[in-house]
């Protein structure tokens, strides 16, 4: 009887557990949470143990402690401009390594460009004796001078007295033979150009680069005169066609007008000593005679400087 009742009792369990396969589930997965959760924490106990270790393998490395291994953000920024302060301190490279760095990304290039022209540039063009003068104010000052004496030109053409006529040496714009036909019919050179059969009076003019800003250099070519503020070579003795005297609203038949007065004033008169009248003047020795006496008005002012300085 007890054999019996101990089979019913296991044929009971029996079916319970088949009938019932939530609890089967329940049961078991209770038993595989508690199994996964055991080996999760034996996972982090490993892992912890691990960083541990690491931690502790750093420490006997720099022996100065984390903080020093792993510098912080104000290092960071010390070291950073230490470099860029290194970087600058470098040699600037010379016009044709700029050149060539050009090629590169845009940080070089705008190196390059800070740079400027090279030393040996710079050098080069001292040592030529010229200056780093921009070619486009250089065509600009050419554009200027060029536009000036062809309008000079076309004023002097529409003149009606015949007062002066040009011709243009070697076709330049920039180099003029000036024939000056008139001065004072009441003056003693106007007689002596009767006298003489001569036709006119022929100058050189001469425009500088940075002309109507400078004055043109003016020299008297035939025939040879004396006096009347005409000095040897040539030269003309007259402030206007000095820097300080110039004005750029000064017109080449203003300065005519003025030369032909200041030729009767001065009682200028036509050489006609034997041997002298037929020696013409220089270019050479009337630039010497205007920068000396250039120098003498500078001391003394434009009035009559003593004898001794000629």
């Amino acid at each position: 009887m007890a054999t019996l009742l101990r089979k019913i009792g296991l044929i009971r369990l029996h079916n319970r557990d088949t009938e019932d396969p939530k609890h089967h589930h329940n049961h078991r997965g209770g038993g595989g949470g508690q199994q996964s959760a055991s080996l999760r924490g034996k996972g982090g106990a490993k892992s912890g143990g691990h960083k541990q270790q690491q931690q502790q393998q750093q420490q006997q490395q720099h022996p100065g402690g984390a903080g020093e291994a792993s510098p912080g953000p104000g290092k960071g920024k010390g070291k950073r401009a230490a470099e860029l302060a290194s970087r600058d301190k470098l040699p600037q490279p010379a016009a044709g390594a700029a050149g060539a760095a050009g090629a590169g990304g845009p940080r070089e290039r705008a190196a390059g460009a800070r740079a400027g022209p090279g030393p040996a540039v710079a050098a080069a063009a001292v040592a030529a004796g010229g200056s780093l003068v921009p070619a486009a104010r250089q065509q600009h000052c050419t554009q200027v001078r060029s536009r000036r004496l062809m309008k000079e030109l076309q004023d002097i053409a529409r003149l009606s007295d015949r007062f002066i006529s040009v011709e243009l040496v070697d076709e330049s714009l920039f180099d003029w033979n000036v024939k000056l036909h008139q001065v004072d019919k009441d003056s003693v050179l106007w007689q002596d150009m009767k006298e003489t059969n001569t036709e006119f009076i022929l100058l050189n003019l001469t425009f500088p680069d940075n002309f109507p800003f400078s004055p043109p250099f003016m020299r008297v070519l035939s025939p040879r005169l004396e006096n009347g503020y005409v000095l040897d070579g040539g030269a003309i003795c007259m402030e206007l066609l000095t820097p300080r005297g110039w004005s750029s609203a000064y017109t080449v038949e203003a300065v005519m007008r003025q030369f032909a007065a200041s030729l009767v004033k001065g009682q200028g008169r036509i050489c006609r000593k034997a041997g002298k009248s037929k020696k013409s003047f220089s270019r050479k020795e009337a630039e010497a005679t205007f920068k000396s006496l250039v120098k003498t008005h500078e001391k003394y002012g434009w009035v009559t400087p003593p004898v001794s300085d000629g």
